[in-house]
């Protein structure tokens, strides 16, 4: 398996398919690189170079009792990005991956990324503050951290039917893609993914969204119910200086999954264009 040694001795999983322009994904919580399969194929085929990395603790990377927050994570994408040598890349981030992206972008700055796209991301910041009221209560991540604790194999089960938005009227749910959500998340470490729930609902990527200084797409589903688009996409286009915002009407969260077709055709017009 293809690995770099993060700057702590951590060995980070990733795969790299295909050769061209290079694109690289940021997955969600708690998934690893293959929730992105449908667009590194789709856009492999279309010439590119595609490339995703398990985050710490996630998927095949080594399972870590430290560095589960968004300093180390951007800091572990930095190390990929220059072990590759990639230049003029596309950085895709979907959910905490998209703060994954931001972060990065905010960090370590735009040498080596042309454009950017935060998908169902968690932007600006989830959690409700005295500054982000809309946000959601202490209490749904709370909750999350309650059901990793206690039960992570039946909460993963249940965890991926509202993310796939198989729970909305007329859904067709597939066990296959809800096995495969619970097969990905059960590879991951259960400290790293109870640490990374504070990651993804607390950094406040404020300051990263106004420093970023080349194009963003936002792709947001308006029937999100795991990143609510009111408190993410529509407060992040906001705080960007060159963001452009496309939402997917009745998209659930995972909808690089359900509606890979319709997402793998606005990445590959953003990126051509």
């Amino acid at each position: 398996m293809l690995s770099i040694t993060a700057k702590d001795g951590t060995s980070i999983f990733y795969k790299d398919w295909g050769s061209g322009k290079p694109i690289v994904f940021s997955h969600g919580w708690p998934l690893t690189a293959d929730a992105w399969d449908a667009q590194m194929l789709f856009l492999g085929a279309q010439g590119y170079r595609v490339i995703a990395h398990d985050r710490r603790g996630h998927g095949r990377s080594d399972q870590t009792w430290n560095g589960n927050e968004m300093d180390t994570y951007a800091n572990d994408v930095a190390t990929l990005f220059e072990k590759l040598d990639l230049r003029d890349a596309v950085f895709v981030g979907h959910s905490t991956g998209g703060g994954e992206v931001a972060h990065y972008l905010g960090r370590h700055g735009s040498s080596r990324v042309k454009k950017a796209v935060l998908m169902g991301a968690v932007p600006p910041i989830m959690l409700k503050t005295a500054a982000n009221p809309e946000g959601l209560e202490m209490k749904v991540f709370d909750d999350i951290r309650r059901g990793v604790v206690n039960d992570r194999a039946q909460y993963y089960r249940d965890f991926a039917v509202p993310f796939y938005g198989y729970n909305r009227p007329n859904a067709k749910p597939s066990q296959g893609v809800i096995e495969s959500f619970w097969l990905q998340a059960m590879l991951g470490g259960v400290k790293a993914q109870y640490d990374c729930i504070k990651a993804f609902s607390e950094t406040d990527f404020t300051n990263d969204l106004r420093e970023i200084d080349i194009p963003v797409l936002l792709l947001h589903g308006d029937a999100d119910q795991i990143v609510p688009i009111d408190d993410s996409a529509r407060k992040s286009v906001k705080l960007l200086r060159r963001g452009t915002l496309t939402v997917i009407p009745g998209a659930p969260h995972g909808m690089a999954t359900t509606m890979a077709d319709r997402i793998n055709e606005e990445l590959l017009e953003f990126i051509k264009a």
